[in-house]
């Protein structure tokens, strides 16, 4: 019973996954449309010529005449030649509507994505994403359209065959009927049997893109360590997985095209039991006979391998399903009602009593207060994993505070939407993605609309004119997929020009010169200087000789402010943590 009404429930939850596609059939409804009316005489062709067997084999076979029905060959050739124009007319009108509509709902799905917050990229794999934001979408749109022109076609040629049956024999076609339902029957289990499996193979599936994509970032951490039999040992135990679900997937559904094999085989040896009888006694004749076996296997031969297309349609319906999850997720930072937008920072940004946690109940942060006014800059130093790259991170709202509150002038930062808020946030991070492209395609993304004066002040600034001068190609260089082309000075000094270009009141300086060697790291050092002028900036350094020129240092241990001031104040303290780091680093 249980079962039952779950599949009911089911049945109802493929209308409501009808229903929210709709949207994005309607711009394309009169193709989609002529795709489904075109199957109508597709599948009742199959009918018209299993009824032109009857008069052929009445008038041919028994009269011994065929004056009368020279006309029936030339009728079958015509029909059938009708029958395939208009099969490949179906078929591309599907295909172009599946992909069209595959496209709008991938722009759906990426919007979605990029408005994702950090937390959900630091829980998801990049095989995950591919698989859940594309791979889902192509077997959802384009396996549902091609399934649905399968299913009218196969709906309206049954229903004409069904009636070719009735007219030749209605006590064949009773008998014909029972055995259609007994074959179909098995198909009410497929959901049930194949939804914890595929679920799993879609994790698995996932694991092995990811392996692919490891496998292509870190090409030389592979090479350097040797860990090619490493990486072989965990592809192989990936796909070892992946082949242990397709089988327990065939063992699941494997015997229902064998099973409806055979009940469609019963039934054909039923009907041709009963015509014997039914012909002997004169209630049929030879051509009623031949029509109605022709019609019957022409019925019942889809049906013996419909298992695997059900199955397919079934799993094009979960995709559906998960596409739907996706889309109607809402981000966990997201504009509140209202949200007014941040037009500039006046006086001051303060963290009020500012805890937070990225699982629960093990704090990372623990009461922060601490107030920065217009045009100062701050350093947060301390041990590593203390909390200050999530301090700094709350700013733009990359994650939301768990208690307390962040201000900009006096305003809860939640007050402010999204894109205002970071509009006023220029950021550098230790390890800046670089687009692939040229060099200027991603200094420009600080700001699109710059012009060519802008650009060439960015790039002096950002001490980038002596490298662009060695280049033949200047700002027009290709610098390959994540600036792979490029030093890890090179890479800084494209997202400082890139920030100078963005010209906002606050910058973050993530680490930004911690992974360089000292020359890299004086040249970026003075690009950073230029770029630090009459801004609100934070900074992020293990480097203490880098922050000494800081209006104010902070000290975040294990969460907590445990000292701030001056450099000069801070090394007044004998015994104080950023005099004890510093006489360390001078070691």
């Amino acid at each position: 019973m249980f079962a039952k009404l779950k599949e009911k429930f089911n049945s109802f939850s493929v209308i409501r996954n009808y229903k929210k596609i709709f949207p994005y059939v309607r711009p394309y409804w009169v193709r989609a449309l002529l795709s489904i009316l075109i199957t109508i005489p597709i599948g009742s062709m199959d009918a018209v010529i299993a009824w032109s067997l009857k008069p052929y084999m009445d008038v041919v076979m028994l009269e011994k005449s065929a004056s009368a029905t020279n006309y029936i060959p030339i009728l079958i050739i015509v029909f059938s030649c009708m029958q395939s124009f208009l099969n490949y007319a179906a078929t591309y009108l599907n295909t172009w509507v599946g992909r069209k509509i595959a496209n709008d709902v991938k722009m759906d799905l990426f919007d979605k994505l990029m408005a994702c917050e950090a937390a959900f990229f630091d829980k998801t794999t990049s095989g995950q994403v591919l698989f859940a934001y594309n791979n889902d979408v192509d077997l959802a749109c384009n396996g549902l359209l091609s399934n649905l022109k399968l299913f009218t076609t196969r709906v309206f040629s049954s229903v004409s065959l069904v009636f070719v049956l009735f007219y030749n024999s209605w006590q064949l076609a009773l008998i014909a009927v029972a055995v259609l339902f007994g074959a179909l029957y098995p198909l009410t289990t497929v959901r049930r049997r194949i939804k914890s499996v595929m679920d799993k193979t879609i994790f698995s599936g996932a694991a092995v893109m990811s392996h692919y994509n490891e496998t292509y970032n870190g090409n030389r951490i592979i090479a350097s360590y040797n860990l090619y039999d490493y990486q072989r040992k965990r592809f192989r135990d990936t796909l070892r997985s992946v082949f242990k679900l397709g089988i327990k997937m065939i063992q699941r559904t494997g015997m229902m095209s064998p099973l409806m094999h055979f009940i469609v085989s019963l039934g054909i040896a039923a009907v041709i039991w009963m015509g014997s009888y039914l012909i002997v006694n004169q209630q049929i004749t030879a051509g009623n006979f031949v029509s109605f076996i022709s019609a019957l296997i022409m019925l019942y031969n889809p049906i013996k391998s419909i298992g695997n297309n059900y199955n397919n349609v079934q799993m094009a319906f979960m995709a559906m399903e998960r596409v739907f999850d996706k889309l109607e997720r809402i981000p966990a930072i997201r504009d509140k009602p209202n949200a007014e937008i941040l037009k500039n920072v006046k006086n001051c940004i303060e963290y009020k009593d500012v805890s937070f946690e990225y699982n629960p109940h093990h704090p990372v942060l623990k009461h922060i207060n601490l107030k920065i006014n217009v045009g100062e800059t701050i350093a947060f130093v301390g041990n590593s994993g203390g909390g200050k790259t999530t301090l700094v991170n709350l700013l733009p709202r990359f994650y939301d505070v768990k208690s307390g509150q962040i201000m900009i002038d006096g305003r809860d930062i939640r007050d402010f939407t999204l894109n205002s808020l970071r509009d006023n946030i220029a950021i550098v991070f230790q390890d800046n993605f670089l687009f692939a492209g040229t060099i200027r395609e991603n200094i420009l993304l600080g700001n699109e609309n710059a012009g060519e004066n802008e650009v060439k002040a960015a790039v002096r600034n950002a001490c980038l004119e002596e490298f662009i001068s060695t280049l033949d190609k200047g700002l027009e260089t290709e610098i390959g997929e994540r600036g792979v082309l490029l030093s890890g000075g090179q890479k800084q000094r494209i997202a400082i020009a890139r920030a100078f270009l963005k010209n906002a009141p606050i910058v973050i300086l993530d680490e930004a010169t911690s992974a360089l060697d000292n020359k890299s790291e004086a040249v970026v050092q003075q690009a950073i200087d230029n770029l630090m002028k009459d801004r609100t900036v934070f900074i992020i350094a293990h480097r203490l000789s880098t922050v000494r020129n800081a209006d104010k240092i902070v000290v975040v241990n294990y969460g907590e402010i445990v000292e701030s001031g001056t450099h000069e104040e801070l090394l007044a303290k004998e015994n104080g943590v950023y005099a004890s780091l510093y006489r360390s680093q001078l070691k």
